[in-house]
């Protein structure tokens, strides 16, 4: 098993006959689907910066708190549908273009798995 060699000890072991199992890499986890507030908040606020349009002032236009609309645009808060509206007629474009939008992002992020395996 082991000699003492000069107050140092050295061990020496036969290889074992079967070597354990290698346990698999663990793989990354799929990146979890945007919720639907999150896509929202995603399309909001690309199409308040490309408007180049602060913060500030489409809260000022849309009757809200900067920060509740910064909540808004990072998916941290659920957007009624009135309020939707009110930010919509602020940035100068339909309900129904920012839910495309929203749309389009969720979609994009179920495909890619797909798209990858190909």
């Amino acid at each position: 098993m082991g000699v003492m060699i000069n107050d140092t000890m050295t061990i020496s072991a036969a290889a074992p006959a079967n070597p354990p199992a290698r346990t698999p890499l663990p793989t990354a986890e799929p990146a979890r689907e945007p919720l639907l507030r999150e896509a929202l908040g995603e399309a909001l606020r690309d199409i308040r910066t490309r408007n180049r349009m602060t913060l500030r002032e489409l809260s000022e236009i849309a009757a809200i708190s900067p920060g509740y609309l910064s909540e808004l645009e990072r998916g941290r808060k659920e957007v009624s549908s009135e309020l939707l509206a009110s930010v919509c007629q602020g940035l100068s474009v339909s309900v129904s273009d920012v839910i495309i939008d929203a749309a389009g992002t969720m979609a994009l992020h179920a495909a890619r798995p797909e798209m990858a395996a190909m």
